[in-house]
């Protein structure tokens, strides 16, 4: 197995290093780098390794920017002192999350995720990736949400709708769970299938097969019921009602 272990402090890069070696001799540390722009020039001139660990801060900023200007195929175990970034990490071929200072024990059990899930998956690891994660135009299957200190995947069918309330985006499935989702309505909104989400407002992204009823509302605007109900009544606005409708009626992507 080779490894690209990407790391802006020096005692902290050796102490990896050796750590994976501890694990097992044979793994090889393909590289290293100690900021996004270091990150991609390794990425650009060597072919990708099995797998990356991945400080989130850098000496340049975030290391997420790594996936933004090119294509990553590897899984990644992130490694990080700070832990606002989690969700969004999981956007980005996230197999696991370290907190520092890292314990043996606990890269270990990462390292153990990743070789089972290399061997219980016939097919290649980028394979999997984008059956967890989309790529390109393909549209997103699943959300990854967070209840306590778990992360959650929740399938795009199970999910009733979206909500923003007090800067906050949540996520309400037709069983009625509710879930912090760390993305806005709008990048959302560009994400799931057109044909099955609808942006009914500004408050409410809601899934075809939430739509219990809807009638005319005043001034040509539609109201639509939902399931799971709720208390507060949920309005198409005059602009969107006419798009509502063929979206109802399949005669739109939204």
């Amino acid at each position: 197995m080779e490894i690209l272990i990407i790391e802006d402090e020096k005692p902290a890069l050796e102490k990896l290093s050796q750590m994976v070696r501890e694990y097992d001799p044979a793994i090889v540390v393909a590289g290293s780098a100690g900021s996004v722009r270091e990150a991609l020039r390794w990425l650009e001139r060597h072919k990708q390794p099995d797998l990356i660990l991945l400080d989130i801060q850098l000496s340049d900023g975030l290391s997420l920017e790594i996936f933004k200007q090119r294509e990553v195929a590897c899984p990644v175990i992130f490694t990080t002192a700070y832990d606002e970034h989690i969700l969004e990490a999981f956007n980005y071929n996230c197999i696991d999350y370290l907190l520092k200072p890292i314990k043996q024990e606990k890269l270990n059990q990462a390292l153990d995720k990743y070789l089972k899930l290399k061997t219980h998956f016939t097919r290649n690891f980028l394979a999997l990736l984008s059956d967890l994660t989309p790529s390109g135009p393909a549209h997103r299957q699943r959300i990854t949400v967070k209840r306590g200190v778990d992360f959650l995947s929740v399938k795009a069918s199970d999910i009733a709708f979206f909500y923003s309330e007090y800067k906050l985006t949540f996520l309400i499935t037709h069983a009625r769970g509710k879930f912090v989702v760390d993305k806005p309505l709008a990048e959302l909104e560009d994400e799931l299938n057109p044909a099955e989400f609808f942006r009914v407002n500004r408050k409410y992204l809601v899934n075809i097969n939430a739509v219990a009823k809807f009638k005319s509302y005043d001034k040509g605007k539609i109201l639509v019921e939902v399931k799971p109900p709720l208390r507060e009544e949920v309005i198409v606005s005059q602009e969107r009602a006419a798009a509502f409708r063929e979206w109802i009626e399949g005669k739109s992507a939204g």
